[in-house]
């Protein structure tokens, strides 16, 4: 008897810029896993109050084969495409099994103000590291049968191999975090290592909350409140960088507006904020909070710069009540 093929096989000559994307969602353990004609959809939530995701487009795989499964009822039926879940810790464990033997990996565990220096001196002096041998960086394959087998991976570097089966779990939901493009009360494009400095700025108070504020004037604020205190860093269209270029590439704000969201939810993006080059940062008519990051990566057959991915993350803000160090503002609100 003829068995099926997989319903998917993918492969990747680069596992650390998948582990790269999937750590910038890795907040907590479970990980919903939607895989499509176009590519695999990962996605983690915290509670109701924020979910984040990341789309591995077909195009970032050197090969990518999906076999649709076989209609439920009759041929004009679409079948659903396969969602489920699986431990995300695990996965990224199994990404990063050949880093684990990495001296430049180890050294950057370690803590201290100056890691990415030390690890930088160590790969550019290592006669025997991937890129001074100009070694792939691990290659990757990703297949899945069906309802109810695992999630298979299979890593392979310098000639070592490794298979890891990942048990796959039904989708406690599928719901996702509303956000209507189409009633937009802020939108603006800014570097992501400006809010990751923002964001660290403003940890320092220890706050409960942050608060974003933007006028129709290219003006936006975060304001961080706690037991502390509060701290607020501004933004306008006209705040230069040492290169001379200003912060905000984009800005529309018909109106001013303002939303305040639990701070550790924010923070919880900060790994995403390191790894991309810009952020698209959004406010529903509702409040609800969408940060849109780009991360540039080396996909073979591409030039430099045409290889890019986007870490989604959607926070939903605070109702009035919600956050004592608002000053009595919670939620999202609009003034003409």
């Amino acid at each position: 008897m003829a068995t099926n093929p997989p319903l998917l096989t993918a492969v990747s000559s680069s596992a650390r810029q998948l582990l790269l994307l999937l750590r910038c969602i890795s907040f907590t353990k479970k990980s919903r896993v939607r895989i499509s004609a176009e590519g695999i959809r990962f996605s983690t939530e915290e509670g109701s109050l924020m979910e984040a995701f990341v789309f591995l487009e077909k195009s970032l795989f050197t090969s990518y084969t999906y076999n649709a499964p076989p209609p439920p009822c009759s041929q004009d039926d679409v079948p659903a495409p396969p969602v489920f879940e699986i431990n995300l810790t695990a996965l990224l464990e199994t990404l990063n099994i050949f880093g684990l033997l990495d001296p430049a990996n180890a050294m950057a565990k370690r803590g201290g103000e100056f890691d990415s220096f030390a690890t930088h001196r160590l790969n550019r002096h290592n006669a025997f590291s991937n890129h001074a041998l100009a070694m792939p960086t691990g290659i990757c394959t990703f297949s899945y049968t069906g309802s109810g087998s695992p999630l298979s991976i299979h890593m392979s570097e310098s000639g070592v191999t490794t298979t890891c089966d990942l048990t796959t779990y039904e989708a406690s939901t599928t719901e996702e975090i509303p956000f209507n493009r189409d009633s937009l009360a802020l939108k603006t494009i800014m570097r992501a290592s400006s809010l990751q400095d923002t964001v660290t700025e403003l940890s320092s108070m220890s706050p409960e909350t942050i608060t974003i504020t933007a006028t129709p004037t290219s003006n936006i604020s975060f304001t961080s409140s706690g037991s502390l205190g509060s701290a607020t860093v501004d933004f306008t269209t006209n705040t230069p960088l040492s290169t001379s270029a200003p912060i905000l590439d984009t800005f529309h704000c018909p109106r001013k507006t303002s939303a305040s969201f639990k701070f550790g939810l924010v923070k919880a993006a900060q790994r995403a904020m390191a790894s991309a080059t810009k952020v698209s940062l959004r406010l529903d008519g509702e409040g609800v909070l969408s940060l849109q990051f780009l991360v540039e990566l080396d996909v073979e057959g591409k030039e430099e710069g045409e290889g890019v991915a986007f870490v989604d993350f959607r926070v939903v803000p605070l109702v009035e009540g919600e956050g004592d160090g608002v000053d009595g503002e919670g939620g999202s609100s609009d003034e003409d």
